[in-house]
Order: C-alpha cells, then sequence, then structure tokens
C-alpha cells in the first residue's frame, strides 16, 4: 500500500503554527494602505462575517495534496453511512482500517477541532455537523462538473447554482454576476472565432455555441422567474436583466456564423474536377497520427549538399571566356512563333453550369418532377452523373437565394435567382448509383418568403 504522510498534531488553522510564519504574524491592516481601513470595505465585512465557514474550509484543505486527500476521504466515508446519525471510534476504525492509525488519529483531531466533527461524551460517539456536510455538498457539486465535457461543465455549475438558489429564495447578485460574466465571456470568444475568418475554428466554436444555447434555454425560466419576483432588490433585478440581454446576444449570432460560414463556401477552393476541396485536406491532414510519416521516402537521408552545382560552374567560365570578346548581337526581328494554345478554365466548366441551370429550371416548372411544399430529395436533382459532376453541382447549391451573388451577372446569378430553397439534413444516406455511394441528405422545394439557410452538401465517393 502506498505511504500516506501524515498530518502533524500542530497544523491545524486556528494555531498561527497552521499558517507561513509571515502569514501568520501580518495583521489585515498590513495588507492595505495606512489610512484604508480594512473593516470599511464591504467585502471584507462579508468575508469576516463568514469566518467560521472559511476556517472550516481551511481545515481541510490547507497543506499539500495529499493531506488534503486524506482529510476529504475520511470525511466522505463518515457522510456515507446514513443508517445514523452518530458513529462511533470503533465504526471509524473498522470504516477506515485501510489508513495508518496515528494518520487516523491526527485527521480526526484536525477535523475535531475546527467543527466538522462534534464530540459527544455523553454517548461517546462523532456526529458530523452540518457545516461538514455544506462543504462536502459544494465539492461534490464541483466533482460532478469536473467530469462533465468541458464546452457544458462552466455554463452547467454556474446554471445549477443559480436555479438551487432560487428554488430555495436566496438568489445572491454575486451567483448572477458569475453566469453573467461567463455568458460575457463566451459571446467575446465566438465573436473572435468569426472575425479569424478559420472554417475549422469557426465549426468549433458553433458547436459550442450550440451547446451554450442550450443552457441559455434551461436559464430563461429561472431568469424570468428571478426579474418577476416582487420580494427581488433593485441590484438583483439589476444583474438578472444584464443576463438576459447577454442571452439575447447570444442567441443572435447564429446569424453571423452563418453569413460567415457561407462566405467561407463562396471562397472555398476545389481541386479540378476531383470534387476535393482544401478544406477535404486539411482535416485529412489534421486527423493524421503522424505527419512526418508522409515525407518517408520523399526525400534522400542524408541530402547530398552542393553548393557549387556544374550548371553554375558553366556560366561562370562562359562569362569569362567571353569577358574580353566582342560578341556580335544580330539585330534583326526574331522568327514568329505559333502563340501558345490555352484553355479558359471557366470555358470548360460552362456546359455543366448551363446543365445544371437548365436541370433547376425544370425543377422549377414541374417538368422533371415538381417540388412542392413537401419538396423532392436533393439526390434526385443531383444524380445520375458521374462523382465529379454531382460534386460541382452540390458546391453550387449554397449559391441558392443568395442575394449578393444574385445582383451579379453570369450563370452563378442565374443560379442565385431561382426560387428554389435548399434544405440540408445532417443524415447521410446511401443511394443507388454507379458512380456515387452516399450522398447527405436534403430537399429542393419551392422558395417561401422568409430567408432560406445554406449548407454544404457533397457526395461522398465510394
Amino acid at each position: 500500500m502506498q505511504n500516506i504522510s501524515s498530518d502533524k498534531p500542530d497544523d491545524i488553522p486556528g494555531d498561527n503554527t497552521a499558517l507561513p510564519d509571515e502569514e501568520a504574524s501580518t495583521a489585515l491592516q498590513s495588507f492595505f494602505h495606512d489610512k484604508v481601513s480594512p473593516d470599511d470595505i464591504e467585502q471584507v465585512f462579508l468575508l469576516k462575517k463568514a469566518q467560521p465557514l472559511l476556517q472550516a474550509f481551511t481545515a481541510v484543505f490547507h497543506g499539500g495534496f495529499n493531506g488534503v486527500l486524506v482529510r476529504l476521504l475520511v470525511l466522505r466515508e463518515l457522510v456515507a453511512d446514513t443508517s445514523s446519525s452518530t458513529i462511533t471510534r470503533a465504526d471509524i476504525n473498522l470504516k477506515l482500517s485501510y489508513l495508518d492509525s496515528d494518520s487516523l488519529e491526527t485527521v480526526l483531531l484536525r477535523l475535531r477541532s475546527n467543527g466538522l466533527l462534534a464530540w459527544d461524551t455523553v454517548q461517546s460517539v462523532y456526529r458530523v455537523t452540518p457545516m461538514a456536510r455544506n462543504i462536502l455538498a459544494a465539492v461534490d457539486s464541483l466533482l460532478v462538473a469536473a467530469n462533465t465535457p468541458d464546452d457544458d461543465a462552466d455554463m452547467g455549475f454556474l446554471l445549477s447554482q443559480v436555479a438551487g438558489a432560487q428554488a430555495v429564495g436566496g438568489v445572491s447578485v454575486e451567483q448572477l454576476h458569475h453566469l453573467l460574466g461567463r455568458l460575457i465571456e463566451l459571446t467575446d470568444e465566438f465573436r473572435d472565432a468569426i472575425a479569424s475568418g478559420s472554417e475549422f475554428r469557426l465549426r468549433t466554436a458553433q458547436e459550442k455555441w450550440h451547446s451554450a444555447c442550450d443552457w441559455v434555454e434551461k436559464g430563461s425560466a429561472i431568469i424570468h422567474a428571478i426579474t418577476t419576483d416582487s420580494q427581488a432588490d433593485a441590484m438583483t433585478h439589476k444583474a438578472a436583466q444584464a443576463i438576459g440581454r447577454a442571452q439575447s446576444a447570444l442567441l443572435n449570432m447564429q446569424g453571423m456564423f452563418s453569413r460567415a460560414l457561407n462566405q467561407i463556401e463562396r471562397q472555398r477552393v476545389h481541386l479540378g474536377q476531383s470534387g476535393l476541396s482544401t478544406t477535404d485536406i486539411k482535416s485529412w491532414l489534421l486527423k493524421h497520427p503522424d505527419l512526418s510519416s508522409l515525407a518517408e521516402g520523399a526525400i534522400d537521408e542524408p541530402l547530398s549538399l552542393l553548393f557549387v552545382t556544374p550548371a553554375e560552374m558553366v556560366d561562370v567560365a562562359e562569362s569569362e571566356l567571353l569577358a574580353d570578346r566582342v560578341v556580335e548581337v544580330d539585330h534583326g526581328l526574331p522568327q514568329g512563333e505559333d502563340a501558345p494554345i490555352t484553355i479558359d478554365e471557366a470555358k470548360v466548366n460552362a456546359p455543366q453550369l448551363e446543365d445544371w441551370i437548365a436541370r433547376l429550371d425544370a425543377i422549377v416548372n414541374g417538368i422533371t418532377g415538381a417540388a412542392n411544399d413537401v419538396g423532392m430529395p436533393i439526390a434526385n436533382a443531383l444524380l445520375p452523373a458521374n462523382f465529379a459532376i454531382a460534386s460541382y453541382r452540390a458546391s453550387l447549391l449554397p449559391l441558392l437565394g443568395d442575394e449578393s451573388e444574385a445582383v451579379l451577372q453570369g450563370g452563378t446569378a442565374t443560379m442565385a435567382r431561382l426560387p428554389l430553397d435548399f434544405t440540408p439534413e445532417d443524415v447521410l444516406l446511401k443511394v443507388d448509383d454507379p458512380h456515387v455511394a452516399a450522398i447527405s441528405a436534403g430537399t429542393l422545394a419551392h422558395k417561401p418568403n422568409s430567408t432560406n439557410q445554406v449548407a454544404n452538401t457533397a457526395p461522398r465517393h465510394e
């Protein structure tokens, strides 16, 4: 068994020996300016008023981690027995038989000296004090939050504190300020992610935003109850109203996320007709366990460094050879050459774009299966086609209803003005096609009066 260092009997809060020498001998006034009295500060008064509770926390958490762990272990074991409100020393020795007897005696003395354990001299039994139960309840709440994912732990714990205090009618302004501060921090974090222009940072921030909105929805009823409580003071009302405004600002960021992602979608670079984009490559690289392994076999090790290569040597020798010679220059016109043949990629893609617009026009006019109120599956619109053409068509779907694109000229502008609404779904469906194995679910329907939301839908090659 691992040895557990015991606490010294004299290391008990309340005695000056429990604090460092310089802190134990220092008066409270020495931490402040000479002309400032600590008793004139409201927060100092509130903290001094809670001195017994703070000393109880000091008794548990003062010292090294191992000592704190053993004290919490003893308290939790004693509180876990709910069959009786008292416990004898024999039961303690049996329950904590895995601890060294001297270490256990030191911990019990420390807890008893600081009001966490009470000794009944008449019945010769121990009792766990209400203060100790309150401390363990607070610690257990933090331990539950620590086992929750990081995105939910902070908001969940703060909101649970406010909800619990509101349920018993004792919510404080400080608890509301903690929740308000966290909401402001999240709003600033999301704004920074939007301003960064990074798609990956935006995606991560959007997932965290969805989690935060779930907590905001759960807390709206609590905040409403506080604001409508006639017995709450003015400071509590003011803090609750500030939380309501911060929640509204957080919920209104959905449009900002959509606009930023749509802008990135318009600027996405596709690699030829492969259907792959730079985002797909970056995602693959981020998931690769060892990027350095990709360079295996690509370069020779060790490298053969040639500081003077034969090409440079020939150039130097030629310049030295012709330095003293008069070179006759032919001033005649050069012979004509045929201009190089170039292919405009935009014109290559033009037939595909025109065919895609004609296909969408047919859907609007009801020629190939009219898009009714229910809508038609997006797979029916994209297929049949090979993987490259289907990917090209899917990459153009976010342009449907794009107002900034619709005011321009060209094929994409014509497509943006089509009265179609594209509704994506976060589901991948298998399709019966020789070139495409699966495609994201979605529907095309006649565009309603409200503003449509766009997203990226891309088929996956098998």
